[in-house]
């Protein structure tokens, strides 16, 4: 889960054109915020929190967002105005958000998690060739091979140890192949030196946010998902531990959720949400007490109090991190397509909800200029393939199964099942 903080302020931070000292102050204030929120949602005061022992951290859901508000006129400070106004908007629905969650059912955020993790996978191939298209050793046999090295390790760790160590996979291939990158001299630290040891992140240090409707309409769809990701969450692992959960409770979770994605931009990082990875390794260890939890997001907040740590980070060399993005991100991919497992595709029109939403998904991944006509805010809103597979999707399903509900379809060429062979004995 470590990697899955560390990661969107890298993404973004390189689309961005940050220089890697600024980079490093994202993640020192992403672990700071991590920290934070996840001791509000599992320690909870009157209305916020849902008290039960979910980690938070900065929601992937955002990152292809983000990238496309970033890469725009206003950069970064965009994205931070785009997150307090959509934020403070889910701070006001989460009481009538019960009313809304019904338009995403599985086969919504199932798809929508799969464009996720397909969003991202991009991004760790252009890291395993190193990053910068400019460079001289960009897609070089080295850099590739050190990829290759730190997926290797990730693989090894994930196969061949067994408990709560191969849950740190990622992690520890990270620091194998960052050590391995440092034999090798593909490895600079020299900037780590410049960092202070010790500060509090700086409020509104890269400046004040901007405002653009486009980019809150755009994030306001992201946090949407959002809400119905910590939603699922916190249904899950109240069940997994014993607690009933409870409207009360789903909205006091939903509060935490989106006040800490409101504050987190005063501190320079990203919609904050419950990571769902935290739920499977609740139950694989059993270890049920919110408490234990919370010193975990204490040691996060911790962390994100040394400046010097975020430079290390940030000075972790990328084929590293692309070797073990991949797994990274593409586990994120797999998992919306376990969501999709359990959906019905028989007499229905589910499978073309989710055909056609990954095709809008995938556009801004093949061809990226494809909305470069179009007016400004509708570039804005669907040049993030998460927007448009997450708008396409909700808009498929009300029109298929919300509007049509108990109206059976005529079966197509696309839905029907495939004709079973048979065999004539002469």
């Amino acid at each position: 889960m470590y990697g899955g903080v560390i990661a969107p302020p890298l993404i973004v931070g390189g689309a961005a054109g940050l220089t890697g000292t600024e980079i490093a102050l994202l993640v020192s204030a992403a672990l700071f915020v991590s920290g934070a929120a996840t001791l509000l949602q599992t320690l909870g005061v009157p209305y916020f929190g849902a008290k039960l022992p979910l980690v938070q951290g900065i929601s992937f859901a955002s990152v292809s967002t983000m990238v496309a508000i970033a890469s725009g006129p206003g950069g970064l400070n965009s994205v931070f105005g785009a997150i307090i106004a959509a934020g403070a908007i889910g701070i006001l629905i989460t009481p009538f958000f019960s009313k809304i969650v019904r338009f995403f059912p599985p086969v919504v955020t199932g798809t929508i998690i799969t464009v996720i993790g397909i969003s991202l996978l991009p991004v760790a191939v252009r890291w395993a060739m190193g990053g910068n298209q400019q460079a001289a050793d960009w897609g070089s046999m080295s850099n590739i091979g050190l990829a290759a090295f730190s997926l290797v390790v990730v693989l090894l760790v994930s196969r061949l140890v067994q408990g709560t160590l191969s849950r740190l996979s990622i992690l520890i291939g990270i620091i194998v192949g960052t050590l391995f990158a440092v034999l090798v001299g593909k490895a600079d630290f020299s900037g780590v030196s410049d960092g202070a040891i010790f500060s509090f992140p700086e409020p509104f240090a890269f400046g004040a946010p901007t405002f653009q409707v486009a980019a809150i309409m755009s994030m306001v769809v992201v946090i949407l998902v959002i809400m119905t990701e910590t939603t699922a969450d916190i249904l899950a692992v109240g069940e997994i531990v014993g607690t009933d959960v409870d409207a009360r409770r789903v909205g006091d979770g939903l509060r935490a959720d989106m006040v800490a994605t409101t504050i987190a931009p005063v501190f320079g990082t990203f919609p904050a949400s419950a990571f769902a990875q935290n739920v499977g390794l609740v139950a694989v260890t059993g270890i049920k007490s919110r408490y234990v939890v919370a010193a975990g997001g204490s040691v996060l907040l911790f962390l994100g109090l040394f400046p010097v740590l975020g430079l290390v980070v940030a000075s972790v060399p990328l084929p590293v991190l692309g070797g073990a993005g991949i797994v990274l991100f593409g586990s994120v991919a797999a998992s919306g397509i376990r969501t999709l497992s359990k959906v019905e595709f028989d007499g229905n029109l589910n499978l073309v909800i989710v055909a056609v939403a990954i095709g809008f998904g995938v556009i801004p991944i093949a061809v990226p200029g494809f909305y470069a006509a179009f007016p400004d805010w509708v570039h804005v809103v669907l040049d993030s393939g998460i927007s448009a597979a997450s708008i396409v999707a909700v808009v498929l399903n009300i029109l298929f199964n919300v509007i049509t509900k108990g109206q059976k379809p005529s079966p197509s060429v696309v839905t029907a099942a495939p004709p079973v062979a048979t065999r004539h004995h002469q």
